[in-house]
């Protein structure tokens, strides 16, 4: 009798209730080649010979051969192949091109003239990329970092590849450059059918591959078209001549369409861009023409000094972003700040404080955008005496210092108490002046123009050692709004993100539903034959 086989529609079937599953057409892949090497992927012909070499091998071998279509075998990789040692083939005796492959533990190093082997193999990772599979389809040369296997006369070089990747060799790696023991690949258990039903499961991977690679390419097109019109709601919302009521219609549309066209939580990224930059533009609150500019409130302070009314002179639009709101002025952040200092980066211990009681260093990690993570501390070690000057306080605004590009000009507001907790001498402390929103300055560091300007003034020899200075911090254009209308747009912003959280959480959480019903669908697709199986012995 003919066993049951696996059709092109079952996989449409599975794949159009979780296609928004991450990875989906990956976990598809993965699925088919399960299905293959189980005896559920093409029907069974009781005609087919089984090969008598893979009987003479599994003769003494005492593995279970429950849950197999009757023409199969089950047995250990030990009594079926042999993984053959590389043997090293120096830098100099390779070429760029040749007649014979060199392959290392990934792929193929270098060419050739001779070659350790004359047949197809495959060739397994043994030591860096342990349990990596290459094929061979003719003469190679195996290096010392990887075995090479030839297949026995009852496998296909093929289904035997198909076999081995579901074994996840690369899981029995061990050690700090994980490496593969042959012993250990020995244990794994494999199936081996007919040659002839060999070939029928080829023929049919080929097929359900190239629908996975049909799906694949359509979920990219779909994603393409996504994130376009995704860029074109938020270019439309941040466009430099959109008036107050074209900008209302357009921010309608967006917020109508945008949970629509947002299905990865990455994507929300993008938005909370925008809303910071529509509000250090004036177009996320409501202006007053009642407020008073800023840049008169910090002139009557009675205590800004001489040098800071000096820098008290709007900076020209064209210079900056653009024309503002008529109460807004562009102003140098210098002139809008107290004192600027950095902390102290002693050596520290590689783990954070027990207690409140002892002091700690902030790592420039408690910095993120417009968020403080008073968690991200080492302890001070005891033999050191703490600098209190450095303790971190509720209204310190912070910017990253030091470190990689993307994690330099970052900005935050310390809105914990931080006791014993100092700053490090690669984070940057100020404080806004007077009344003004330290929140609105934190906001401001991390958008639209003000942003791009603090990109402009990193500087250092590598993308992963860049800096910033306090001069030019304190050069950079800020965008200024009356106070009133500070705190208006930081309750906006706070508003928004949290809409953003929600939907992030929302998305996160389909996520997880639809792999867990991918997952759940893959089982049951794999379950009932063997259950059936069972129920009949």
């Amino acid at each position: 009798m003919k066993g049951a086989g696996f059709s092109m529609d079952h996989l449409l079937a599975v794949y159009d209730r979780v296609s928004e599953a991450p990875d989906a057409v990956a976990h598809l892949r993965r699925f088919v080649l399960d299905l293959a090497v189980r005896g559920k992927l093409v029907e069974q012909d009781p005609t087919d010979e089984p090969a008598s070499e893979l009987l003479k091998c599994i003769s003494q071998d005492q593995t279970d051969q429950r849950n197999l279509p009757v023409s199969w075998r089950r047995a250990t990789v030990g009594k079926l192949l042999a993984f053959q040692y590389g043997k090293g083939l120096k830098a100099s005796e390779r070429a760029s091109r040749g007649q014979v492959p060199v392959y290392g533990s990934n792929g193929i190093v270098g060419y050739t003239e001779k070659s350790l082997t004359a047949r197809p193999s495959i060739i397994v990772g043994r030591k860096g990329s342990a349990g990596a599979l290459n094929l061979c389809d003719g003469p190679s040369w195996t290096t010392d970092v990887a075995y090479f296997v030839e297949a026995p006369p009852f496998f296909n070089l093929r289904f035997l590849l198909i076999a081995l990747e579901t074994l996840d060799l690369g899981m029995l790696g061990k050690g700090v450059k994980p490496g593969l023991s042959r012993s250990d690949a020995y244990h794994q258990v494999i199936a081996v059918p007919p040659l002839a039903e060999q070939r029928r499961i080829l023929a049919k991977v080929d097929e359900l591959m190239a629908l996975c690679d049909q799906l694949e390419r359509e979920r990219t097109r779909r994603e393409a078209l996504r994130d376009r019109l995704t860029t074109a709601s938020l270019a439309r919302l941040t466009a430099p001549d959109a008036d107050r009521e074209t900008f209302k219609s357009h921010a309608g549309f967006a917020l109508d369409s945008l949970p629509a066209l947002t299905a990865r939580p990455d994507q929300i990224k993008a938005l909370r861009q925008t809303i910071l930059n529509l509000a250090v533009r004036g177009k996320l609150a409501e202006q007053d023409l009642m407020d008073e500019p800023a840049i008169d409130y910090l002139l009557g302070l009675s205590d800004v000094s001489g040098k800071v009314r000096k820098l008290l002179t709007p900076i020209d639009p064209s210079d900056c972003g653009g024309e503002l709101p008529a109460s807004w002025s562009w102003l140098p952040l210098g002139a809008l700040i107290g004192g600027m200092d950095a902390g102290w980066s002693p050596q520290c211990e590689n783990h954070p404080r027990s207690t409140e009681d002892e002091w700690g260093v902030l790592k420039t990690t408690a910095v993120q955008a417009l968020a403080f993570d008073a968690m991200q501390h080492k302890k001070l070690p005891e033999k050191l005496q703490p600098r209190p000057q450095c303790q971190a306080e509720i209204g310190d605004i912070l910017v990253t210092r030091a470190g990689p590009k993307n994690r330099v000009g970052v900005s935050c507001v310390v809105d914990v108490p931080c006791p014993k907790l100092m700053i490090s001498d690669k984070l940057i402390r100020f404080h806004a002046l007077g009344e003004l929103s330290a929140r609105y300055f934190a906001l401001t560091l991390n958008a639209g123009h003000t942003f791009e300007q603090i990109e402009a003034a990193k500087s250092g020899m590598a993308v992963m050692q860049m800096n910033i200075s306090q001069n030019k911090l304190r050069a950079i254009p800020i965008p200024l709004p009356p106070l009133a209308e500070q705190q208006r747009i930081v309750a906006k912003v706070d508003e928004l993100m949290a809409l953003c959280d929600r939907l992030e959480a929302s998305l996160t959480t389909a996520d997880t539903t639809r792999r867990r019903l991918l997952e759940a669908l893959l089982h049951e697709a794999l379950a009932p034959a063997a259950s059936n199986r069972e129920a009949a012995e």
